[in-house]
C-alpha cells in the first residue's frame, strides 16, 4: 500500500467512509473552492474540472510525502447538470425529473502530489421507478436531500427502494469511484 500520507479534502461523510472502507488512513481538510465552471464546457467535464480546482487550492501547501485527494460529483439529465439543491423546493423538483427517467451520476477525483497530478472521472447511468409525490415528501422529511447532488443518496432509503437499476460503479454514485481510485493511488 501507499506509504504517502494521504488528505481527503472532502467535507461528505459517504466520501470519508468509502475511503476507510478501502483500507486507506488519511486526515480531511478542508478549503473553501469557487465550483464555478465555464457555460460552455461539455457538462461531461464539469465533475473533472471542478476536482481540479478544488486540488489546486492545495498546491501550495503540500510537503514531499502528501497526496491530496478531491472529488466532485454531478448528475446529468437530459443534458441538465442537478447539483446539490440549494432548497427543499429544488430538491422537489429534481426528484420529480428523475422520476421515470435515467440519468448519468459523474464523479470527478484529482490526485495531487508535490510532483505528480492525476484527474479522471467515472460514469454511472441510473434508471429511477416512479416517485409519487407523497414519497418525495417523505424522502425529504426524513433524509437530507440538501447535501447530495441531484437531491439523492443511493446507500438510503431513496436507492433501497427507487433506483431500479444501475450501470457502472455504486461507489461512484455515492461519490467515490473506488475500483479507479485504488487503482491509481496504488499507481501515484
Amino acid at each position: 500500500m501507499n506509504t504517502q500520507k494521504i488528505i481527503l479534502a472532502s467535507q461528505s461523510p459517504r466520501r470519508k467512509w468509502l475511503l476507510e472502507e478501502m483500507g486507506f488512513k488519511f486526515e480531511v481538510k478542508i478549503k473553501d473552492v469557487d465550483e464555478s465552471f465555464p457555460s460552455d464546457m461539455d457538462s461531461h467535464k464539469v465533475a473533472e474540472y471542478i476536482a481540479e480546482k478544488k486540488a489546486n487550492a492545495f498546491k501550495d501547501s503540500l510537503d514531499l510525502n502528501t497526496i491530496i485527494i478531491t472529488a466532485d460529483t454531478i448528475v446529468l439529465h437530459q443534458g441538465e447538470i442537478l447539483g446539490k439543491p440549494k432548497t427543499f423546493a429544488e430538491a422537489k423538483d429534481m426528484l420529480n425529473k428523475l422520476s421515470e427517467n435515467k440519468h448519468k451520476v459523474i464523479t470527478g477525483v484529482c490526485l495531487m502530489s508535490q510532483s505528480k497530478f492525476v484527474s479522471f472521472s467515472d460514469s454511472s447511468e441510473v434508471v429511477i421507478s416512479k416517485i409519487t409525490e407523497e414519497e418525495i415528501e417523505y424522502y425529504i422529511e426524513n433524509f437530507s436531500p440538501l447535501d447530495k447532488a441531484g437531491a439523492y443518496g443511493i446507500q438510503e432509503w431513496f436507492g433501497h427502494n427507487k433506483v431500479s437499476r444501475i450501470n457502472g460503479s455504486y461507489t461512484n454514485i455515492m461519490g467515490l469511484p473506488t475500483a479507479k481510485l485504488y487503482k491509481e493511488l496504488i499507481n501515484f
